[in-house]
């Protein structure tokens, strides 16, 4: 478990590097001409953060509170953590490979390429770039950056949270009732949650193609899943993380699974009635709200966590 003031100390250091990123309240009824009764969220758009996700959070945590080596760093991604481990390590002058699969957004591997780092495209999926970076790591010295399975990396995602139960503050006097965020190997979900610590509902929401963390909950322990969905490329690892997994049990009230079909229609919804830019992985919370797989209370202040935008401008339409 990571506490409130791991959390609070991580902020200190990488806070001169990162973003603060707003937030903004949108009334999803705009989107509901049928008067169903969607309600207003509070999103917190972290697609706006240093490299387009909440991603460098735990990138920076990771360089700058670790010795780097000579090596430089080496990182496994489905995308968007290759391109904030490239970012930060342009920032910071130190050596980076970044393992992609196949799979991974054409946008995203170019980001990487031009920020200057090693990139080497192996594999279907996440899990054979992890496998082709941990021997990597074996034979070059450099440092591994996990995507979502190391301490550092929990406690920068962490404070994302931190920052979003302040704003959530200045928006209503009550505080925060609820937040959705997506999950992939859960090391947003997990950050987010310890520092929620019960306090605030936590529900994950994934993509029906990468249950991850549903297939881990059922089976009591991370456990392979499938590895789909049209937000394959930053949501689909093969199993959530060891670390992950006992946070998410102790502080996630409930995980959702939406289809790619709402996935999509979220992404839309957001472009063309709020022009908020955001991946598909990143819609998922909308998507979650949009399908009534969660229905706030009267009342109810929910916040949506919209984690990136690193993509093309074509897929906006």
């Amino acid at each position: 478990m990571i506490t409130r003031d791991d959390i609070r100390s991580t902020y200190d250091t990488i806070r001169p590097y990162i973003r603060r990123t707003p937030v903004v309240q949108v009334d999803l009824g705009e989107l509901d001409p049928a008067g169903t009764g969607l309600p207003a969220v509070t999103l917190k758009l972290e697609q706006l953060q240093c490299a387009g996700s909440f991603k460098a959070r735990g990138a920076f945590a990771n360089l700058l509170l670790r010795g780097v080596p000579p090596a430089g760093v080496v990182a496994a991604s489905g995308g968007n953590h290759g391109v904030a481990v490239a970012y930060v390590a342009h920032r910071l002058a130190a050596p980076a490979t970044i393992f992609v699969p196949t799979v991974s957004a054409p946008a995203k591997m170019e980001r990487i390429r031009r920020l200057g780092a090693e990139l080497v495209v192996t594999g279907d999926r996440y899990a054979d770039a992890l496998a082709a970076a941990q021997a990597f790591q074996e034979n070059s010295g450099a440092m591994s950056v996990h995507a979502f399975d190391q301490p550092h990396t929990l406690l920068g995602q962490g404070t994302l949270a931190l920052e979003l139960a302040g704003q959530a503050g200045e928006l209503d006097a009550g505080g925060l009732d609820t937040v959705l965020v997506p999950v992939g190997g859960g090391g947003l979900l997990a950050g987010v949650a310890s520092w929620f610590a019960g306090d605030v509902r936590v529900i994950g929401v994934e993509p029906e193609g990468a249950p991850t963390l549903t297939y881990a909950r059922a089976a009591g322990r991370p456990a392979d899943a499938p590895a789909g969905s049209v937000a394959a490329d930053a949501l689909a690892p093969r199993r959530v993380g060891e670390l992950v997994f006992p946070i998410t049990q102790s502080y996630v009230d409930d995980v959702l699974l939406v289809d790619d079909a709402s996935i999509l229609a979220a992404q839309q919804a957001l472009w063309q009635a709020f022009r908020v830019a955001a991946e598909p992985a990143a819609s998922v919370g909308i998507a979650a709200l949009l399908a009534g797989l969660y229905k706030p209370a009267p009342g109810e202040h929910v916040a949506v966590v919209i984690s990136g935008a690193n993509m093309s401008a074509a897929q906006l339409g």
